[in-house]
């Protein structure tokens, strides 16, 4: 797992990354998906996940800045049962990255982003944990380690989080305070990831890893141009470019994957 860099495909990246950072201060979530996706799609799947980690860390901390120091221990408590077990979970998520095979890779990732597009939109209402006692159900310890530990599995071997960003939304919280916990999960999970990488040897050569913090800089631009941008911005166009987007990419890497584009 290489990554050979020339003029334009570093040029690429830093569109992509700082696009991606754009959308994620807008909408709380995003980035992940849309850099890993639209890479993966150039890249091989394994390469765009593992050089993602990085700047996904820096943005995530760049986001969860937003919480007050209150809000921050707070939430920290509240949700710290789905942030130890989506910890464990990206670990082991990790260990098969590298040996997953491109093509299924990518159309998993396809599905998967698809997939959150259908679960998000609201043309066609879906069920969703509105009522009071299903949110109690999904705020007690056990629910929350569940899906932390499977969506940190699915997590870790492709940098789709949607399921967590999709949990922590049905708890009704307001949008600065959502990106700022979708944030600080993130940020622990990401924090972990950097060591875990290296330590798996997902970083083979030091133009990776390089490459992968230098890519943390248009990322964190793009952030902020996003959160400037979040209060001009109304949640319908906000949402309809964000699933736009990931329509069009999770349609590419399926077709990629099955040979067809």
């Amino acid at each position: 797992m290489t990554l050979a860099l020339s003029v334009e495909l570093v040029a690429t990246i830093a569109i992509v990354v700082g696009v991606a950072g754009a959308v994620n201060g807008v909408a709380g979530f995003g980035f992940a998906v849309v850099g890993t996706m639209v890479l993966a799609a150039t890249l091989d799947p394994a390469t765009a996940v593992a050089f993602m980690i990085i700047p996904m860390f820096a943005v995530n901390v760049a986001l969860v800045g937003d919480l007050t120091r209150e809000e921050l221990r707070t939430c920290g408590t509240r949700f710290a049962p789905l942030l130890v077990a989506a910890l464990v979970g990206t670990i082991l998520g990790m260990a098969l990255l590298d040996r997953l095979p491109g093509p299924p890779v990518r159309i998993l990732l396809g599905l998967v982003s698809l997939g959150f597009v259908a679960t998000t939109q609201r043309v066609v209402p879906l069920p969703s944990p509105s009522t009071a006692t299903e949110r109690a159900v999904a705020d007690t310890p056990l629910v929350m380690a569940a899906v932390g530990a499977v969506s940190g599995v699915l997590f870790g071997a492709t940098n789709v989080g949607v399921q967590l960003v999709a949990f922590v939304r049905g708890f009704d919280l307001s949008h600065g305070l959502f990106v700022g916990v979708v944030a600080l999960v993130f940020v622990g999970i990401n924090g972990l990831r950097v060591v875990a990488a290296g330590a798996l040897g997902l970083y083979p050569d030091l133009g990776l890893a390089f490459a992968s913090v230098a890519a943390a800089v248009p990322a964190v631009a793009g952030v902020a141009v996003g959160k400037r941008l979040r209060e001009r911005v109304s949640e319908r166009l906000r949402r309809g470019v964000v699933l736009g987007l990931l329509t069009v990419i999770g349609v590419r890497l399926i077709l990629g994957g099955a040979g067809i584009a």
